[in-house]
């Protein structure tokens, strides 16, 4: 099979006969195919007595209907219908000495019911379907619940619950809930070449099953009482306080975040997704060290269960710039970076509802230059740069993300031919969008996956070319690399560019300082030009600086000892280059905190400056240019 139609296994069907079945007619190349009409889903329907468009659903709010070529989830979830290897995940958790709640081994299971291998149940899509089936079949028994391909959606709310591998009452309730809605309103995924699977809305019954959920589940989640959470209605959020302590001799001796009064001063900004290079578990074991750093949310991958540990009036020491710390809100996403394993659908989900929330609480826009991955957090000074982090990493899908957000990424673009001086938008898709990826899983892996956010940047146009170089990356003269931690060539989806030159399928956009050329075909592009934008600048004279953050004049503080100095990075945006403005009116602004206690005289105080920047997209990290350096110019 193709790479496209074995992640969606449904295209492969339609391609050998008709589009599923559904036409009679040969399959054009672009078909629009009904998920719940499928031959695996019917099969599986038919062979377990499970509601088709039930099983559809929870293919779809496990992974959207992708199979990921048999690679696992984080949560060690595989195949279409994400069942869970639970013996794995129960082996992991007793090697860390953290075996818990037993995890739900709903890849044994299917195993168990239907006579399958694991091996197969994990790499045969089909066969991971059946079982699914057969685990939600099972279940509905246990539980007492008819059986039946024509009942109703609702009476199987219980069995889907449970079936879901998620081992909390409250969470399984939230994924429940979801799958209902997704059979009541109908889903549909468009494929990169604008085929789509869809599955049509139902009307649904009224659901009686959410106490019996609660009442098996080894335990539900502790209340947040009083405390100061920050969510949502309907998305369990736990209260785990980073702490505010003073552990040494000193006024400065003290952790592990700082007292202010936010959004009064400074005002929220920016949202940051990191990813936690380790478990959920020591995730928390370290936030509530004193010594260490802090966050606002940290989010668990098997079920997207979210703890959140400061007030947001108060600053997280989570950006590696105090600058966008003192703005921003810091979310912690169990993964890692590097690894191909995909994130799950339910920490998509309730990342997201998050984060729209904290954006309409706080006013914060819904875009990639607002909301931001670690790995487009600038450095604070030249030195600083080769430190920066690259989380959460090539294999998060920002596309999709956004989506979820209600602000999909295509918005603002048109699809037409690109032309020079326009400002383009990065959309590769996520599925299906192969790049040069190495040492993923050690020294001399290829990272062998089709699911990227990014397109390589080249020299030249031609895939032989030197890959674009990060001078600040790289400040040793190394050159720039595919290795995965190297994001030196990499424009990712949904930042914005300038276009400085087209030769055929290739497009060079300007990029820290140079010209930088990807793949775009015209037939199928990789970026899309963006309509009613807040403009473009260039340099009023032969360069401009750029700046990781947006500091105060120094006539703008009190004490002379507190002057911060307005370090411009390595890099310029030089005369005749071009680079879209993220951000008319960035705060210029210092947050003073360096002692413990709030009632230290002209400390925990918002110093504020006269001095204008604007944010720019430049490169893979956003920038700061001061305005009166830079033309603004609209397209």
């Amino acid at each position: 099979m193709t790479a496209l139609s074995r992640r969606h296994f449904l295209i492969a069907g339609a391609a050998t006969a008709t589009a599923a079945g559904l036409t009679g007619l040969p399959a054009p190349a672009r078909a629009d195919v009904r998920v719940d009409e499928s031959e695996a889903f019917a099969k599986a329907s038919a062979a377990h007595q499970v509601p088709v468009t039930v099983l559809a659903a929870m293919s779809y709010a496990q992974t959207r209907w992708q199979d990921h070529e048999g690679s696992p989830s984080t949560s060690l979830g595989y195949g279409p219908m994400h069942l869970v290897d639970g013996a794995a995940v129960q082996a992991a958790r007793i090697r860390a000495d953290k075996p818990g709640t037993r995890a739900i081994d709903t890849l044994g299971l299917a195993a168990e019911r239907t006579g399958r291998s694991r091996t197969q149940l994990q790499n045969d899509p089909g066969a991971n379907i059946d079982g699914g089936a057969a685990v939600l079949a099972a279940l509905q028994t246990e539980l007492g619940h008819p059986l039946g391909a024509d009942t109703d959606a609702t009476e199987w709310y219980a069995a889907v619950a449970l079936a879901s591998g998620i081992g909390v009452g409250t969470t399984q309730l939230g994924f429940a809930d979801h799958v209902m809605t997704v059979v009541r309103d109908g889903v549909a995924v468009e494929l990169a070449d604008g085929s789509k699977l869809t599955l049509p809305g139902r009307k649904l019954g009224a659901v009686r099953q959410r106490r019996q959920v609660v009442t098996r589940a080894a335990g539900a989640a502790p209340g947040n009482g009083d405390n100061p959470v920050e969510a949502p209605p309907g998305l369990d959020v736990d209260w785990i306080p980073a702490p505010y302590e003073n552990f040494g001799p000193t006024a400065g001796d003290y952790g592990n975040h700082d007292l202010a009064n936010r959004p009064a001063a400074p005002k929220i900004t920016h949202i940051v997704i990191h990813d936690t290079e380790g478990t959920y578990d020591v995730t928390l074991k370290l936030v509530q060290d004193p010594t260490y750093v802090s966050w606002q949310y940290s989010l668990r991958f098997a079920d997207g269960k979210i703890a959140q540990h400061l007030d947001l009036a108060n600053v997280g020491w989570h950006a590696g710039n105090w600058y966008i710390n003192a703005q921003s809100i810091g979310l912690e996403h169990e993964g890692y970076a590097a690894k191909t394993t995909w994130t799950t659908e339910v920490l998509y989900r309730n990342s997201a509802a998050l984060v729209k929330h904290l954006c309409k609480k706080y006013r914060i826009p819904i875009d990639r230059a607002h909301i931001i991955g670690h790995d487009q957090v600038p450095g604070t000074t030249t030195a600083t740069i080769p430190d920066m982090h690259w989380d959460p990493g090539p294999f998060w899908d920002w596309e999709h993300y956004f989506d979820l957000l209600g602000q999909p990424l295509r918005r603002g673009t048109v699809r037409r031919a690109t032309r020079v001086g326009d400002v383009v938008r990065i959309l590769p898709g996520f599925n299906g969008n192969t790049q040069p990826l190495t040492n993923c899983d050690g020294p001399g892996d290829t990272c062998e996956t089709n699911n990227t956010n990014f397109v390589t940047l080249y020299v030249e146009p031609s895939e032989t070319a030197d890959l674009v170089n990060d001078l600040g990356l790289h400040q040793k003269g190394q050159p720039a690399s595919t290795e995965v931690s190297d994001i030196s060539a990499r424009a990712s989806a949904g930042t914005d560019f300038v276009v400085a030159e087209i030769k055929g399928d290739w497009t060079a956009i300007w990029y820290l300082g140079v010209k930088a050329w990807f793949v775009n075909p015209v037939g199928q592009p990789t970026a899309r030009p963006v309509v009613n934008h807040d403009g473009i600048v260039v340099a009023k004279g032969d360069k401009a600086a750029i700046f990781g953050r947006a500091y105060p004049e120094a006539s703008a503080y009190e004490n002379p000892a507190d002057v911060q100095e307005v370090s411009p990075l390595l890099y310029e945006l030089p005369a005749g280059q071009a680079y879209p403005i993220t951000d008319l009116a960035p705060q210029t602004a210092y947050y003073k905190a360096k002692t413990f206690s709030l009632d230290t005289p002209g400390d925990h105080v918002n110093i504020v400056g006269e001095d204008r920047y604007l944010q720019i997209s430049f490169g893979h990290r956003v920038a700061f240019v001061r305005a009166a350096e830079v033309t603004r110019r609209r397209r």
